[in-house]
């Protein structure tokens, strides 16, 4: 390679750190970090019951904390797909 292609991606990973690649992200699509987020939250609480569970079988409590988590990331995915529509298509940036 040249010398001029290293200097650009050097210079590319050194602007971009993994937290400004975070709130860029964020402030793409606001509703990814959320899902994600939510979907660490169901984890964590599933965590949590599972120490209080009672007489319900190990592999039925981890199927309703699997469904719950992927419902909450479904959900996410989806408000943000028509959020993205919605600010594509119903508020029309002047052009």
């Amino acid at each position: 390679m040249s010398s001029g292609q290293d200097s650009v991606f050097t210079e590319y990973e050194t602007d971009t750190s993994q937290t400004s690649k975070l709130l860029r992200k964020f402030k793409e699509t606001p509703f990814v970090p959320i899902g994600m987020a939510g979907f660490a939250m169901v984890v964590g609480y599933g965590l949590y019951r599972l120490k209080h569970r009672g007489d319900m079988k190990m592999s039925l409590h981890l199927i309703h904390m699997r469904v719950a988590a992927q419902g909450f990331v479904v959900g996410a995915i989806t408000c943000g797909v028509l959020y993205s529509m919605f600010r594509e298509h119903v508020v029309k940036p002047k052009e």
